[in-house]
């Protein structure tokens, strides 16, 4: 049995995420997606999501093919994967030939675990759906809708 981990932010929850999910499940026995904690997105990106991390585990966690959601708090992959344990870590393919991508599978390589990338679904993106929110809540708009 092939158990495989795919982690997000998961916020503003879109098809984007939908599709890594539904690929990621294709290419394993057991999909376990890991939606990254308030606090660790805070410290990767500045910014704290608009979703709380418990409403996204939900959301997450009623996903069809999604066996189990986790909430992914560690800084550390390898401490991730000794608390869960899994044989393919999925990754969007933005990752694929980067250095970080690079230094992700020579890590995982350690412990046996493989990397696979998917396509990145380029049109749509919690950070433009962001953006648009915000633009839509400033006030410049807020005049225009009056």
């Amino acid at each position: 049995m092939i158990t495989g981990y795919a982690a997000g932010a998961f916020d503003l929850f879109h098809v984007g995420h939908l599709n890594i999910l539904r690929q990621a499940k294709s290419r394993c026995d057991y999909l376990i997606a890991g939606v990254v904690s308030d606090e660790r997105l805070l410290q990767t990106k500045g910014k704290r999501p608009v979703i709380p991390e418990s409403e996204r585990l939900d959301i997450v966690s009623s996903i069809g093919f999604v066996d189990e959601a986790v909430l992914d708090f560690h800084p550390n992959r390898l401490l991730t994967w000794e608390d869960v344990r899994f044989d393919v870590f999925f990754k969007g393919d933005d990752w694929k030939g980067t250095r970080e991508g690079k230094g992700l599978e020579e890590l995982f390589a350690t412990v046996g675990v493989r990397v696979e990338y998917f396509p990145y679904t380029v049109h749509t993106s919690s950070t433009k759906l962001r953006v648009a929110l915000e633009q839509l809540s400033s006030p410049s708009m807020q005049v225009q809708r009056a």
